[in-house]
């Protein structure tokens, strides 16, 4: 509101006047409530998912383009991050090696279970296992890596693993640090 040296009324003040007249002020408490919007639906969400179901019923999806998992990793409590990070880029040198591509479950947890025992065995801190993608198995979906992952966290002599370095082999392989004798 511009007030002339005067005090006396500008013309934009009687215009802002003329605009409110009859506007009647409204009481603090009788505001109405404002209605609670309804929760949003994920409409498109469905729909893709949905599509994505009815793709792979049909026999038209691609299974070749998908990767089993990302990155495994275990660690017993004790194991630091910075112990994790070092496994993890692969700076521990890794001692001995297991390759499990085509093994039957039963024979690669057998085969697994020696290794660990004979790596164990002859003082061995870090050692690559190597499981595979899963490239070759029906359905190309990996059969031993989610194996081997719950095999090792479950044995004493095992206190930590991670996924290894693409070098070394990637989402295939595995960094295994041993409980030292």
């Amino acid at each position: 509101m511009a007030i002339k040296d005067d005090d006396k009324p500008s013309d934009d003040t009687h215009l802002f006047r003329d605009a409110v007249k009859g506007v009647k002020r409204l009481e603090p408490g009788k505001l109405a409530p404002r209605p609670k919007p309804p929760a949003p639906l994920p409409v498109q969400s469905r729909l893709d998912s949905q599509a994505a179901l009815t793709e792979m019923a049909s026999g038209q999806f691609d299974f070749e383009e998908l990767e089993y998992g990302d990155e495994a990793h275990f660690q017993r409590p004790g194991i630091t991050r910075t112990v994790m990070r070092r496994l993890r880029r692969g700076q521990f040198a890794v001692q001995a090696e297991l390759d499990l591509h085509g093994l039957a479950v039963a024979e690669a947890k057998t085969e697994l279970a020696e290794f660990i025992r004979h790596s164990c065995q002859r003082g061995h801190g870090c050692v690559r296992v190597i499981h595979g993608k899963g490239h070759r198995s029906p359905g190309k979906m990996p059969v031993l890596k989610p194996k081997v992952s719950t095999w090792l966290s479950k044995w004493d002599d095992v206190v930590a693993f991670a996924t290894a370095r693409p070098v070394d082999g990637g989402t295939g392989a595995l960094y295994v640090l041993l409980k030292r004798r």
